[in-house]
């Protein structure tokens, strides 16, 4: 049940790692839903999260939010450093107390939900910045998970070229056996500051233009 913290550069497959730690729990038979949380709008994303009582909005019935769409599976939170200041107590209290009120109602609801977040910004700069509150970030980093760049990886960049070729050929009806021993020392060479997103990206348009 314990929140997990995943944090790397853009493009390193925090989203992945993830969706896999969902997958190898007890909470896999339930949904795994991702937020982006840079994505919504600062004053939609409560309502996002939490819900919406009849008549916020204009809206002619209440309106489930993402935690109760989440119920019994994984809420995972990216960019949770790119959530408003002041809906971090919200989310807190959540985390705290497993309890939450959609937007404009006083009903008090439970969910049992396990929450995974990430960013690709250094939490304790963050906080001590005061954009991320202090007790937020001890109830998040329970479990910490670092996902490293590319270029720290060593020669996993050709494992993951070779998987990503032989998927896109297959995809895309190509007859690709595979890299030139100079293809392969070009790859290792290269730093990717877009790390696995920009490897696939540039895999996919070579395979296309083979």
């Amino acid at each position: 049940r314990a929140t997990a913290f995943i944090t790397g550069e853009s493009g390193t497959g925090k989203e992945l790692a993830a969706k896999a730690i969902h997958d190898l729990s007890a909470r896999a038979p339930a949904a795994f839903v991702p937020v982006n949380c840079a994505a919504i709008p600062a004053d939609l994303i409560e309502s996002e999260l939490f819900g919406e009582a009849e008549g916020v909005r204009g809206n002619a019935t209440k309106r489930g939010g993402l935690i109760r769409l989440a119920e019994g599976g994984t809420l995972f939170l990216d960019e949770v450093c790119d959530m408003p200041y002041e809906l971090q107590s919200v989310l807190l209290r959540f985390i705290q107390s497993n309890t939450y009120k959609p937007v404009g109602s006083d009903e008090e609801l439970k969910a049992d939900v396990r929450i995974i977040a990430a960013t690709n910004r250094e939490p304790l700069i963050e906080m001590r910045e005061g954009r991320l509150r202090e007790d937020l970030y001890y109830r998040l980093h329970v479990i910490p998970l670092r996902m490293p760049p590319l270029r720290e990886r060593d020669d996993d960049v050709l494992l993951l070229a070779d998987h990503f070729v032989s998927t896109f050929a297959e995809q895309e009806c190509k007859q690709i056996d595979g890299f030139s021993e100079d293809a392969r020392r070009e790859l290792r060479r290269f730093p990717f500051p877009g790390n696995v997103r920009q490897l696939s990206n540039i895999i996919h348009r070579i395979t296309l233009l083979n």
